[in-house]
Formats: C-alpha cells, sequence, structure tokens
C-alpha cells in the first residue's frame, strides 16, 4: 500500500477545519481599507506551516480563554490570503482560474509568509505556463524578481530571456522606469546577442530617459547637462566594450558625448584610433575584417552558425575570414565568380540589396563547381539580417532537402537549393524551396 494514499482525504479533512465555527482560536485581519476582511484559523497549523506567521505569533499568544489573538497582514489582498490559507491547510493550490497578474501576487504574498515550498513552485509554474505574458510585461517580472533574493529562477529566467532577444525584450520595456540595476546587468552580460554599439545606444537612451529634462540632441547641451547624464551613467560606462566599436560607429554616435567618458579613458581611446582603418575596431587584438558590407560582430555569429553553436553560447574559436572575390571590385559576372571560387570549400557569400541595408548571405561547406548540377552536403545555411546594422534581426536557414543544397552552374553565379538564394549577374531572388524558411519577404532584386 503506497504511503501517500491517504493523503487526499487527510486534505479534505483539514481543509474544513477553514469553516470551523467552535474551535479557531486566532482572527487574521488581511487588507486595507476599504478592501478588508477577517479570516479565522488555528494557531498550531500557522505555527508549523509558515515561519512568518510563527515569529508573529510567538509576540501574540493569548492571554486567557476571552481574549483571541488577533494579528493584521496589511500587505497581502484578502483574495490572495483565501488562495493561501487553503494551500497552507490542505496542501492544495489551484491556479486555472487565476490570471497572471494574480499569480505573481501569491507568489509575493507566499514569499513575505516564508511559505519557499510555494514560492519554488510558483516561480517554475510561470516560467512553464506564462511566457507570453512574461516577455510583454517583462518589466514587471524583472522588478518583481529582483525584489527578494528568494525569486533566483525568475531571475535566472529573465536575464537568460535578455541574453536570447535584447531587442525585442528592451522595445517592450519603459525605458524610465528601468533600474539601474536592469541595466548594469543587460550592459555587462558577455552572452548578450546585441553589438556593442547598439548596447551605447541603449545606455545612452535610458540615461536621457532618466532625466527627461536633458535635451535628446546632444550638440544643444549644455556642461551641466552632460555632468548630469555623466553622473546616471557613471556605473554603467565601465561595463562598455569600445573595443569592440568601429571607429566609424565611435565617431558617430560615441564622440557627440565624449564629455560624459571618464578622462582617462576617452584618452586611451584616442591614441587607439589614431592609426586605424575606418572600419577596424578600436584594438590591435581582434581581426581586420576586409568587408564593406558586415562588421566584426556578423563574423562572430557567422562564426557560431558554421560550428552549430547556439547564439548564446561562447565561441571556441572564431573562423578566419579571407577576402576572395568583391563585386565592386572583381564585378559581377557569373563565370568571373566560377573562374576566382571554382574548387574552393567552406566559403561565405555576403550580399548587401541595392536600396535598402538588408544583409542576404550563404554558407557553403563543399567545393563551387560549373557542372550545371545540384550537389549534396547537409552543413549549408542561408541567412539574412533584416537591419545589416544590427545582428539580433536576423534569419538562420538550413538546409531541409540535402541533395539539393548547392546548386552548380557556368552562368550563375553562387546559388543555394532550388531557388532559396539564387544570384546571376547583379541581381538575383529568394523562394524557399530547399532550406527550412525563406530569408527574405521580397522574392527578387538588385544586390551591391
Amino acid at each position: 500500500m503506497d504511503d501517500d494514499k491517504f493523503l487526499p482525504k487527510l486534505s479534505q479533512n483539514l481543509l474544513k477545519i477553514l469553516d470551523d465555527d467552535e474551535y479557531y482560536d486566532i482572527t487574521i485581519e488581511v487588507g486595507n481599507d476599504p478592501y478588508v476582511k477577517v479570516f479565522r484559523a488555528h494557531m498550531v497549523i500557522l505555527n508549523y506551516r509558515s515561519n512568518y506567521l510563527r515569529r508573529i505569533l510567538s509576540t501574540n499568544k493569548k492571554k486567557n480563554d476571552e481574549i483571541l489573538v488577533h494579528i493584521k497582514l496589511p500587505n497581502i489582498l484578502p483574495e490572495i490570503f483565501q488562495i493561501i490559507l487553503r494551500y497552507i491547510y490542505g496542501g492544495r493550490l489551484s491556479l486555472k482560474e487565476c490570471d497572471t497578474p494574480d499569480i505573481i501576487k501569491i507568489l509575493i504574498a507566499a514569499n513575505e509568509l516564508n511559505l519557499q515550498e510555494l514560492v519554488s513552485y510558483l516561480q517554475l509554474y510561470i516560467i512553464k505556463n506564462n511566457k507570453n505574458w512574461m516577455e510583454q510585461n517583462f518589466n514587471l517580472v524583472y522588478q518583481t524578481s529582483f525584489e527578494n533574493d528568494s525569486f533566483l529562477e525568475l531571475q535566472n529566467y529573465c536575464t537568460d530571456l535578455i541574453s536570447k532577444g535584447p531587442d525585442k525584450i528592451l522595445k517592450s520595456m519603459n525605458f524610465s522606469s528601468i533600474p539601474e540595476k536592469l541595466s548594469i546587468s543587460i550592459v555587462q552580460n558577455n552572452n548578450l546577442q546585441m553589438s556593442e554599439i547598439q548596447v551605447w545606444k541603449y545606455l545612452i537612451k535610458w540615461g536621457l530617459a532618466q532625466n527627461p529634462e536633458l535635451p535628446t540632441d546632444p550638440a544643444t547641451f549644455s556642461k551641466e547637462d552632460f555632468n548630469v547624464l555623466k553622473n546616471t551613467l557613471q556605473q554603467l560606462i565601465p561595463f562598455i566594450k569600445f573595443s569592440n566599436i568601429s571607429f566609424r560607429e565611435f565617431s558617430e554616435e560615441v564622440l557627440p558625448y565624449k564629455k560624459i567618458l571618464p578622462k582617462e579613458l576617452y584618452k586611451d581611446l584616442l591614441k587607439k584610433i589614431l592609426n586605424l582603418h575606418p572600419d577596424s575596431k578600436l584594438t590591435d587584438n581582434l581581426k581586420n575584417i576586409d568587408s564593406e558590407i558586415i562588421t566584426f560582430q556578423h563574423i562572430e555569429l557567422i562564426s557560431k552558425w558554421i560550428d552549430k553553436l547556439d547564439i548564446t553560447d561562447k565561441s571556441t574559436s572564431l573562423h578566419e575570414f579571407k577576402l576572395i572575390l568583391r563585386g565592386t571590385r572583381d564585378g559581377f559576372e557569373s563565370n568571373k565568380f566560377h573562374e576566382i571560387c571554382d574548387n574552393r570549400s567552406c566559403t561565405v557569400t555576403i550580399i548587401k540589396v541595392k536600396g535598402n541595408n538588408q544583409i542576404l548571405g550563404g554558407y557553403n561547406p563543399i567545393e563551387w563547381k560549373s557542372d550545371r548540377n545540384y550537389d549534396a552536403t547537409k552543413d549549408s545555411f542561408i541567412f539574412s539580417f533584416k537591419n545589416g546594422d544590427d545582428i539580433n534581426e536576423h534569419i538562420l536557414s538550413r538546409i531541409v532537402k540535402r541533395n539539393y543544397a548547392i546548386f552548380n552552374d557556368h552562368t550563375y553565379g553562387p546559388s543555394f537549393g532550388g531557388a532559396d538564394l539564387i544570384l546571376r549577374g547583379d541581381s538575383g531572388h529568394c523562394v524557399k524551396d530547399s532550406y527550412e524558411m525563406p530569408i527574405r519577404s521580397a522574392p527578387s532584386g538588385k544586390i551591391n
């Protein structure tokens, strides 16, 4: 016979005690005027089910048979306490009829009453069943999770959510209400899928939101305005990895706010800038990328895709990228592509769409040929960046029909799948065929 067979009946009997009119020995006043409700309860049960209530009861023991112990819980809503009281007595919790904000309130109340079993359960329940709501109300969830160290599961979930989709999360938040602690965690997160210049832009936007009296254009700032912003951001600026920002980005986005940078940091950055190529980084340790289209951040992400890593994983190595063909230098003719690229393997094709900032591309692990045939591989993929400067708005599409992964024809340039990414001269098209998803909504167009 199972030991827990009798627990449901025991739970039912204990819950019936809540309706007892004779043996209760404590009243609990819950809520604030005008929403106050008095509950009848039993000291012995509360004493052993809640450490918090035990401490209160230890200083409010009944003096005689005629005077009941009476305690107040003004920070908890009556309807929330009703749910928790049923859990305390019967070990039962019904959340199906509760909306997510109420479950958050139950979590906060359970933590106040030191019901750690319930606190752990509710965090996992919210994460499992309310992911969409959490994304849409991220600011509330984050602030709640960091109000108390008991909410570690929610804290870890929020941190992970920011890392994987910072752009989506940040767009849903009111910058003026984001606490400094959250901003620091965003800026110093090593797994954050944002380019460093985007992190800088976020920092500035947050700083301005904390000081709505400041102008939005730094060109109109007074000395006092710069000092206000500098004081607001002084805890965050040290976490910015300026070494991952290009000279052009530094000139356009950072330099206008140079007066908020610590003097020694600014002098050090200027020294590193003097002899750099316009698209190189502010460090000698990073490899130069000979490209007019992509940056070091793109290379890091594409390297992870080649190694089949998750975007939040740390790269064990960075692939070396060497320029083989540049359309603006070598021409876009198909025969020129095959002349230079045939018999070369492990190549990445990068395409800039004419008329906008979109980037398309593909990875071919096998050799290019001119034999008018399809070649098979399980490791090729195609991709796109909706906004070339933003590595977060990307689409990665891996091969599905492996036998049609690469199309080789001397009259075509680099071509992936039956129609997924096909180039011919300075034009091409993208129509889903052999890869798992389309990488562009517009099927065709000119390229740079």
